[in-house]
């Protein structure tokens, strides 16, 4: 597979997270971590169902521990988080505190080892806070109810843990995609542990939400994950982290669209912020070829 080819699946990656937000509302009122388990379980059998003509492709659950910590702990914590966040913040807040994760992935990177904070880096942090306080200046007038704020902080603190998984998985480019499954697999049992402890089943209630279930299973928490493994490891990560700013705003129109969320002058402002301040953090990625 030429780098072309690769960063174009990823970039496939990126569109199917855009409609995360929006099928996870679309569930209804399932909880947070018994949707986890479902969907994870369907994004693992994903793929499960390419390793039919490869049997050899199970050796790639033979993977360190601290691989799959990194792997389980990354999959596992954020996705509780985020669906967490959705079912308590309302859709279009926490979706875009989520996706402060693009440009937490471009400040993160540049302390690693080698790496510095420049001053576009500085700006673009700037930027992407501005675009976070609005959000809640926005709602000054009737202010977020006491109920929502344990949502808005889970969803914020889902982008460090997206973030930091991300940094982290670069130290691990020799793991094969495949063992994205089992992380999967993984991450849908220990849900279902938590599940069984701290809630209560609720099944869906019309054949939409087992359909959005199925949705997210296949797309945003199945397919999303090899593609973006393979666009990380083999494609230009230059423009996948570029790309990835894009998210919030295409995450925002499709709650909008969807009708979960309604047009605003704040919204879309900070929208522009969180996603423009990324880009400009990146600025180094775009323009260093």
């Amino acid at each position: 597979m030429n780098p072309r080819t690769a960063t174009l699946i990823g970039l496939t990656a990126i569109l199917m997270w855009s409609l995360l937000a929006v099928l996870t509302v679309a569930t209804g009122k399932i909880p947070a971590f018994q949707l986890a388990a479902m969907t994870f379980a369907i994004g693992a059998l994903v793929g499960f169902l390419t390793w039919i003509r490869r049997p050899d492709a199970i050796s790639a659950l033979r993977q360190s521990p601290v691989a799959w910590v990194v792997g389980v702990g990354g999959l596992f914590g954020y996705h509780a988080l985020y669906f967490l966040a959705l079912r308590f913040a309302p859709p279009a807040e926490a979706g875009l505190l989520n996706y402060l994760w693009p440009l937490l992935i471009v400040l993160f990177s540049a302390l690693l080892p080698g790496e510095r904070l420049a001053p576009h880096h500085i700006i673009g942090a700037v930027l992407g806070l501005a675009g976070t306080v609005l959000l809640f200046a926005g709602n000054a007038g009737t202010g977020f109810a006491p109920g929502q704020v344990p949502g808005l902080i889970a969803a914020f603190v889902a982008a460090f843990v997206w973030a930091a998984y991300s940094v982290m998985s670069r130290k691990f480019k020799s793991i094969p995609t495949d063992a994205v499954a089992g992380f999967c697999l993984a991450t849908a049992l220990l849900a279902a542990v938590v599940h069984g402890i701290a809630e209560v089943t609720v099944w869906p209630d019309t054949a939409a939400q087992w359909l959005a279930i199925t949705a997210l299973g296949v797309g945003p928490v199945g397919a999303a994950f090899y593609a973006w493994d393979i666009g990380m490891k083999r494609g230009d990560i230059r423009v996948l982290g570029a790309a990835s700013y894009a998210t919030p705003l295409l995450s925002t129109a499709f709650l909008m669209l969807a009708g979960f969320a309604k047009p605003s002058v704040t919204i879309a402002i900070a929208a522009v912020l969180i996603a423009g301040g990324g880009l400009i953090a990146a600025r180094d990625m775009i323009g260093k070829r």
